[in-house]
C-alpha cells in the first residue's frame, strides 16, 4: 500500500504513452510540492506546458489537496482545473468524490502527489494508479522531516517496475 506504482523527479516526465500503457483516463493531482512549491500562486517551470499536453490528448484532471479552500481554489483557477479542498488523503472520499467529478472509474484514474502516506497510500488504498514525484522544494517543518524520513526508508525497499 505504501509503494507507488511509479516514480519519476517531476510530474511533467510523466507520458501520455505511459498513461494510456496503463489504461489511465483522468489524474488527480496534489498541489505542493508537486506542481509547485509550498503555498506558491503559480505553476513550477513546465507544468501549464504539460497539463495543455494532457488536456490535448484527451486525459481529464483535478484537484485534490488536504489544503484549504483559500490555499486550492486560486491556484486551480490558474490551472483551469476543478478541486476537492480539505480532501482527507488518505481517506477515500477524496478520491471518490473525484473519480464522480470526472465520471470515472477507479481504475481508470492515477493520483500524481509527492507524498506516500497521503497521496500513494490515499490512491492505493482506493484502487486507482499511484505516481510518486520528488518533492520540488524540502519542507523546513518538524512534522514534514519526519514523514520524510519514514518515506527514505520505504523507498529503500522499492523496486521500480515489481508494483505494476
Amino acid at each position: 500500500m505504501l509503494f507507488p506504482k511509479k516514480r519519476v523527479r517531476r510530474v511533467t516526465e510523466i507520458s501520455i504513452d505511459y498513461l494510456r500503457s496503463k489504461g489511465i483516463r483522468g489524474l488527480i493531482l496534489d498541489i505542493d510540492n508537486t506542481l509547485t512549491t509550498h503555498d506558491n500562486p503559480i505553476p513550477s517551470e513546465g507544468v501549464a506546458h504539460w497539463l495543455d499536453l494532457m488536456r490535448e490528448n484527451g486525459i481529464k484532471m483535478i484537484v485534490l489537496s488536504n489544503n484549504h479552500g483559500p490555499r486550492v481554489e486560486p491556484f486551480a483557477k490558474i490551472l483551469g482545473l476543478d478541486y476537492i479542498a480539505e480532501g482527507k488523503k488518505p481517506l477515500s472520499s477524496g478520491f471518490k468524490r473525484c473519480a464522480a467529478a470526472l465520471d470515472l472509474s477507479k481504475e481508470q484514474l492515477c493520483i500524481i502527489g509527492d507524498q506516500i502516506f497521503t497521496d500513494v497510500l490515499g490512491g492505493n488504498w482506493y484502487g486507482c494508479h499511484s505516481i510518486l514525484v520528488e518533492p520540488i522544494q524540502p519542507e523546513s517543518t518538524a512534522f514534514f522531516k519526519f514523514k520524510r524520513f519514514w518515506e527514505r526508508i520505504i523507498l529503500f525497499f522499492y523496486k521500480e517496475g515489481e508494483r505494476g
